[in-house]
């Protein structure tokens, strides 16, 4: 201990470290043991036994730690430089030497990055314990991770993920952010982030049908397709259930999951515009959702078996763009016309304006709405009632269409679910009034 503390009088300001004393530098190197630990209790599970073991194993990765922590306590510089090239020679040595027919390097590379955890340790105790179990639970999930690059995940949901990567990392970045009158507000990132947010919810919904199964696959893709519509959802269900009555029951649940993603959607959609509008919305919102998805859910009681709802076949990509621009630019021509009520008519022609627009889609006129809370020009009493209207509106239209479009069994159970899911949001605003 005394050792420790005149080291760290002596570095003073110029050590690598920063002067928090001995019990700082000892609570560094009690994260460096135990990020060695456990990295290396995975480690040795795999090492195997006999002459085909690997050389690194339990012991190897916490000296290893250890060793990355130990030089920012000693007065001598470029301790962590050294330590670090001794690590990597021998990592190189021991994969050169290695009689494993395995020809990765993935132990090779985890003990130069557990020495790395070590270096880090000292100066930020936290991270590195965060990174620490961030490797061992990679490591761990070895098999899990080849099943799903290697079976669970086809070519052309590879190629679809690495595009919606693309689109966030690359194509968004470079739009600008600014706001447009013309939108009420609106800038053109959050648009552009709502086109990949669809986008993203479409691959998925094809991933829900592949790996949940016929009844949970049902369910999940009427989750997924009410964020990009919860009326053509309620449509497309309904057309199947007048054409199959006996699975009525199923698809009238995936018709109310819409639902849930209705107040889900509306949720983030203001969260992008105005994060003091989303979270004045969000206990109505968890409301409305809650009790949609407590009638949506039933049919996971029942033990009759569904048929499949028709997906994407493997040859094509689930990714439509089209239908995600079209929700954009619904939500841009939705802000245009409150935005033009508004100042014409002031809140009364405001509200009539969200009740019109909520007939088509019901995100648009959340989203304008939040944008005129993000400009003050909406009280935020206001936004929340205008967001009401805005999906109970919506709401009326959804009944309508159910029974359209699968008559009056189906339409009975959409109802019903869809009225709780507004019940629901209407006591959770008024407890919050």
């Amino acid at each position: 201990m005394a050792l420790i503390a005149e080291t760290l009088d002596a570095q003073g300001s110029a050590g690598s470290m920063s002067a928090g004393g001995a019990q700082d530098a000892l609570v560094g190197l009690a994260v460096a043991l135990g990020s060695g630990l456990l990295i290396g209790i995975e480690r040795e599970r795999r090492k195997g036994q006999g002459d085909q073991r690997a050389a690194a194993g339990l012991r190897t990765f916490a000296v290893a730690a250890l060793a990355g922590a130990l030089p920012h306590l000693l007065p001598a510089e470029g301790l962590v430089s050294i330590g670090a090239a001794l690590i990597a020679a021998l990592a190189a040595i021991s994969y050169w030497r290695s009689r494993s027919p395995d020809p990765g390097m993935t132990t090779e590379l985890a003990l130069f990055a557990t020495y790395l955890i070590g270096v880090q340790s000292v100066v930020a105790p936290a991270l590195a314990a965060a990174s620490a179990a961030s490797l061992a639970l990679l490591l761990a999930a070895r098999h899990r991770l080849h099943r799903f690059a290697t079976q669970l995940l086809s070519e052309q949901e590879l190629h679809d993920g690495l595009l919606l990567i693309a689109l966030g990392l690359v194509v968004l970045p470079l739009i600008p952010s600014q706001p447009i009158e013309l939108l009420g507000g609106i800038d053109p990132r959050p648009l552009a982030a709502l086109v990949l947010l669809i986008m993203t919810i479409q691959a998925a919904g094809r991933l829900a049908m592949r790996w949940l199964g016929v009844r949970g696959g049902t369910l999940g893709a009427g989750f997924v397709s009410g964020f990009v519509s919860s009326t053509a959802t309620v449509a497309s269900f309904g057309s199947q259930a007048r054409a199959q009555p006996a699975h009525a029951s199923v698809l009238a649940g995936g018709a109310a999951l819409s639902g849930v993603a209705t107040w889900l959607q509306a949720l983030l959609v203001s969260a992008a515009v105005s994060p003091a509008a989303a979270a004045a919305l969000l206990p109505i919102a968890l409301a409305g959702a809650t009790g949609a998805a407590a009638i949506g859910l039933v049919p996971l009681l029942s033990r009759e078996q569904p048929m499949a709802i028709e997906s994407v076949p493997d040859g094509r990509s689930a990714l439509r763009l089209r239908e995600a621009l079209a929700v954009a630019l619904a939500l841009a021509l939705a802000a245009l016309l409150l935005g033009s009520a508004r100042r014409h008519f002031g809140d009364s022609g405001l509200m009539v304006g969200v009740a019109l627009a909520a007939l088509a889609d019901a995100h648009s006129p959340v989203a304008s709405l939040a944008s005129l809370h993000a400009a003050e020009s909406l009280s935020v009493s206001h936004f929340v009632g205008g967001a009401m209207l805005a999906v109970g509106a919506n709401t009326l239209t959804r009944c309508t269409v159910a029974a359209i479009a699968g008559g009056h069994r189906y339409a009975l159970r959409v109802a019903a679910a869809l009225v709780t899911s507004m019940a629901c949001a209407a006591a959770a605003w008024l407890a919050t009034r």
